[in-house]
């Protein structure tokens, strides 16, 4: 199944979804995938695409899922990747992880152009392919490639500059996974994740930062994180803080403190 932190990549839709309530707004409740909705599976891409957001939305999944799918087979991205989610999640539909990996892959081998609008569609199918390659998925053809998951986070990382793969790429920098350990790197990538607010990024940057010496600093950072985190991670987090928090003589404590309210997503280092 898809991570929880990689659904937090579908604000990159954001934009779409409400140009598209706006204009059905004012259309008024959708009704059942018929002719007397005025939308067929013989409709263009992106009149399906819209119905099937507006089903989705009223709960109405069955019909969002038709929808979807007829819109994906006229090749519409934005309707490939709502599928895709569903069958990752198991949202309307019986939950099926190969599934969601074959349509994701047919997301990534379409390519995106410069500037599209489906670039956040690209970029997630990207990260779904790469948790998927790490993870592997049981029962299926696909199985754990750490080589592949960490290409494609690097890919995402570096010509997106999304903190999460830059925050996964350097998690199996520093484990050495699918690739060379890779300490001085995997620090820069968590140093750019860490910018952009991103807790994991933030408590694993500020415990290398810790046991390099930077007491105070690195203790900051770690005590930052832990006023981001999301509940799942709180706890590995709030785990590392309080291991350098016991070690840590009173005034460097006391400094990072201080420090922690304003450093999270300061610029020097």
């Amino acid at each position: 199944m898809v991570t929880s932190e990689f659904k937090l990549f579908k604000f990159m839709l954001m934009g779409m979804s409400m140009a598209v309530a706006l204009a059905l707004a004012l259309s008024g409740p959708v009704r059942a995938f018929d002719i007397k909705a005025g939308v067929s599976k013989e409709s263009g891409p992106f009149d399906l695409f819209k119905f099937g957001f507006k089903a989705y939305k009223n709960g109405q999944k069955e019909e969002a899922v038709e929808a979807y799918k007829y819109a994906a087979e006229k090749g519409h991205t934005g309707s490939r990747w709502a599928l895709a989610n569903m069958y990752a999640d198991g949202d309307g539909v019986t939950q099926d992880d190969f599934e969601a990996f074959k349509i994701y892959s047919e997301i990534a081998q379409q390519g995106v152009e410069p500037g599209s609008e489906d670039t956040g569609f690209f970029v997630n199918a990207l990260l779904s392919l790469a948790n998927y390659y790490k993870h592997g998925i049981s029962g299926s053809p696909v199985r754990i490639d750490l080589s592949q998951a960490r290409q494609l986070y690097f890919q995402v990382a570096s010509t997106f500059g999304v903190p999460e793969a830059q925050f996964q790429l350097a998690q199996m920098m520093l484990a050495g996974e699918g690739g060379n350990a890779s300490p001085q790197q995997a620090k820069k990538w968590l140093n750019q994740a860490r910018k952009s607010g991103h807790p994991g990024a933030m408590a694993v940057f500020g415990n290398i930062l810790f046991d390099e010496g930077q007491t105070a600093r690195g203790l900051a950072l770690m005590t930052a994180a832990l006023d981001r985190c999301k509940p799942k991670d709180c706890n590995w987090m709030e785990a590392l803080q309080e291991q350098a928090f016991s070690v840590a003589n009173e005034a460097d404590r006391r400094t990072a403190v201080s420090l922690s309210h304003s450093i999270a997503t300061s610029s020097d280092d």
